[in-house]
């Protein structure tokens, strides 16, 4: 079993593409458009193109309510819900 794809709430989807890219060296992997105005937009490690996919999850007023509570709550409390590994840090 593998986990294909997993999330990470955003506030902002083009600001979140453009710091997984640039600033992390993500590669985008899928962009489609969903009806309600927000995307599918997923990101991939450059070194694992075909691996586990995140989900740049939008925190817009058309998602799930709920989520973006739960993201509050984890910031206010300083508590990370995704954490990557690398070689170094520059």
């Amino acid at each position: 079993m593998k986990i294909r794809v997993t999330s990470v709430f955003v506030q902002d989807q083009e600001s979140a593409l453009k710091f997984y890219t640039e600033k992390l060296g993500f590669v985008k992997k899928r962009d489609i458009p969903l009806e309600n105005g927000d995307r599918w937009l997923t990101v991939v490690s450059k070194e694992e193109q075909d691996g586990t996919e995140l989900l740049l999850e939008p925190l817009s007023d058309n998602h799930f309510g709920p989520a973006k509570t739960y993201q509050e709550a984890l910031f206010d409390a300083g508590l990370p819900c995704t954490q990557f590994s690398v070689e170094n840090v520059q």
